[in-house]
């Protein structure tokens, strides 16, 4: 595969243009014309910035100008396979219309948008490497490793599909870029790009997601074990706010998680040896995502949202093209499903088995497990009761291995576990996280590391990495997600449930509650910008939509009443008591207006909640059609409030220009400016 640029520097002359000049090579500079008028590729009054560039993102486009989104700050985490696997730290957002500023821009439609991706980039943990493509699992880069060298770094984003014939399994390929988090803003060098000018290697993949690698010493052999996790661009978002499947077959909080195994030698050698020392690899992975039916929940300020099933006629055929996809990257599917079988989550869980058996799809198998109730009053052992019905397919599915011969690997891996709950993360994480240790007991087995009977558990130093690496990605994804880390994870890091885990897990559960109801709508709308599902229009009066509260007086006026009554009634009680009667009268107007206050807020919830505002739920918030509805509170008395109307008009602002028109009119403009 072609080079990337590993490091840069920026010059610039005044508003003009942003030379983008590869550090120690002789290659072909970037430059944005910021103005009309062409420059010289690096005109002798340039100034040279003194922040260390690592990478460009890409280019977003908002309502006043284009950005160029660039890396400042990178973290080492580890050296894998001779490949340096970066944390991007630190952002600049450089803006291309030379009489905006990206810090103090003219328009406060601009501000919120910029501050929507700034949030993004923020909280976002964005890795990358300049020579290995970290957005692909080992046997994915094996099937493609010939057809990879004549591509640029970008393009080799690509998959093998494994299809059955009657001879065996062959091989197709076919362009994934699931995994690609910034292939929206590389779209415009990618499309600029072309046999004249080649941009390629300025063109950067970044990869949402968890990296953690860990040399490690058993039986006198050294080897790493390494655990990378990958999201899904498609659907991301945030937990409440993205559930179930799209009209693609792409469903919410997809994530796929790779266990590699680096085996060295016979002889010792440093930790974190080079590749040549390496004589076997090893790769697991495992797959998660929401149940791939159309449902929702609804957030009304309640601790439990109202659940929402959608029984539209495009179900199955959405369930079929996301179970077909997932056969056609992975091999055959085991789907094992946690969500439970009474209560609030049943009808979630008759509709997944519902849809399951009308597809009756080859090469999926469904699998149940009761999670709580067999795991009930803290029997976590039970878990082996799962890993025993798994067992022929696990043993089925393999793993990827290659030995010192690369051109014929040992095994390949043939199938996946998908496993679901309803958030798909701490359930999933328990489950995920021993299947993964039944994985690596089976490889160690294989290669003569453990005997037969004995396990990583029987080894505390190489189980507590093992754990610890498990337990560090489940904190991490529930994060990404949920917006707290993992609940349930004491029992990843220790092998046990305590009730100091207990007691963290309802500190976890309140941080999610507070985070999921009033901070997640903006949240959302970063994904929604920087993934591309939302294109600002550029024209910043028509999305004043983002800046405004379009709530009644009365709606918006009810917190303040709550908090002032609050406060009267807490002053109240430093007052002399001079007349116990007038006080009487006193607590009971101010715990009066508290109660009507309080009262209105819980039958109006859906008015509070911070819903995004680049997409809005509203066809979901307030759907009709067929399916199943557990309630419908928040809505108001007569079952709507302000909430309906304000998301009607969001929704109109947000989708009255087609996405299409945007991007190509975009791309005109910027045609002009990119050399």
């Amino acid at each position: 595969m072609r080079f990337l640029h590993q490091r840069l520097s920026l010059f610039t002359e005044g508003n003009d243009t942003y030379i983008f000049v590869p550090d120690g090579a002789d290659a072909q500079s970037l430059t944005v014309h910021r103005s009309s008028e062409p420059k010289t590729p690096i005109p002798h009054t340039a100034h040279r910035s003194s922040k260390p560039l690592y990478g460009i993102v890409g280019i977003i486009s908002l309502s006043l100008s284009e950005y160029i989104i660039i890396i400042t700050g990178r973290e080492l985490l580890g050296r894998l396979l001779d490949h340096d696997i970066y944390r991007a730290t630190n952002f600049d957002i450089l803006p291309v219309n030379p009489n905006i500023s990206s810090h103090s821009p003219p328009h406060p439609v601009e501000a919120h948008l910029l501050a929507l991706v700034r949030s993004h980039l923020h909280d976002g943990n964005f890795l990358f490497s300049y020579d290995w493509d970290v957005t692909r699992r080992l046997q994915a880069q094996w099937e493609t490793r010939e057809k990879d060298g004549f591509n640029a770094f970008w393009e080799t984003v690509g998959i093998g599909y494994l299809f059955e014939s009657v001879g065996g399994l062959f091989t197709v390929f076919k362009a994934d870029d699931r995994f690609f988090w910034n292939r929206h803003l590389q779209s415009k060098l990618i499309d600029l790009t072309g046999p004249e000018q080649d941009f390629s290697p300025y063109i950067l993949p970044i990869m949402y997601g968890t990296f953690d690698l860990r040399p490690t010493l058993l039986h006198g052999r050294h080897m790493q074990l390494c655990l990378i996790s990958r999201r899904s661009r498609f659907r991301a978002g945030a937990r409440y706010l993205r559930r179930g499947i799209d009209q693609d077959g792409h469903v919410a909080n997809f994530n796929e998680t790779e266990q590699i195994v680096l085996l060295e030698g016979p002889t010792p050698g440093l930790p974190g040896a080079s590749d040549i020392n390496v004589v076997a690899k090893l790769s697991f992975v495992q797959i998660r995502g929401s149940v791939p039916v159309f449902w929702a929940e609804i957030n009304t300020l309640r601790y439990k949202p109202d659940l929402q099933i959608m029984d539209l006629q495009e179900t199955a055929d959405a369930m079929r093209r996301h179970l077909q996809e997932q056969v056609q990257t992975y091999g055959s599917q085991a789907l094992v499903n946690l969500v439970n079988q009474k209560g609030y989550e049943k009808p979630v869980k008759e509709a997944y088995e519902r849809y399951v058996a009308e597809l009756n799809l080859p090469n999926v198998r469904y699998e149940y497990f009761d999670f709580h109730n067999e795991c009930r009053k803290m029997r976590w052992d039970r878990i082996s009761v799962l890993i025993d019905r798994m067992k022929d397919d696990l043993e089925q599915h393999g793993y990827f291995q290659l030995g010192t011969n690369e051109e014929n690997p040992i095994k390949m891996q043939t199938g996946v576990v998908r496993t679901n709950c309803m958030d798909n993360l701490d359930r999933t994480n328990v489950v995920q996280a021993t299947i993964a240790k039944w994985t690596l007991n089976q490889q160690l087995r294989e290669l003569g590391i453990l005997s037969g009977t004995a396990g990583v558990d029987d080894y505390e130093s190489f189980s507590k990495d093992f754990r610890e690496m498990w337990a560090d990605h489940a904190d991490a994804i529930a994060g990404a997600y949920g917006g707290s880390g993992a609940l349930k994870s004491d029992f990843t890091r220790t092998n046990k449930r305590t009730k100091k885990g207990v007691l963290e897990d309802g500190v976890k559960s309140t941080t999610r509650y507070i985070k999921n109801n009033f901070f997640d709508g903006a949240r959302q709308d970063g994904f929604d910008l920087v993934t591309g599902a939302w294109v600002a229009r550029r024209t910043p009066s028509a999305s004043l939509f983002l800046i405004t509260d379009a709530r009644p007086l009365i709606t918006r006026s009810m917190p303040l009443v709550a908090l002032f009554s609050l406060f009267m009634i807490t002053a109240g009680l430093t007052l002399p008591r001079s007349s116990d009667y007038s006080l009487f009268y006193y607590f009971l107007l101010w715990f009066t207006l508290l109660a009507v206050a309080l009262a209105f807020i819980v039958i109006h919830g859906i008015d509070y909640v911070a819903w995004p505002r680049l997409n809005p739920p509203t066809e979901t918030i307030y759907y009709t059609g067929p399916g199943f509805r557990s309630a419908h509170h928040g809505k108001g008395v007569k079952g709507s409030g302000a909430a309906e109307a304000m998301l009607k008009r969001m929704n109109w602002a947000s989708n009255g220009r087609p996405r299409g028109v945007v991007e190509e009119v975009e791309l005109e403009t910027l045609k002009k400016r990119v050399d």
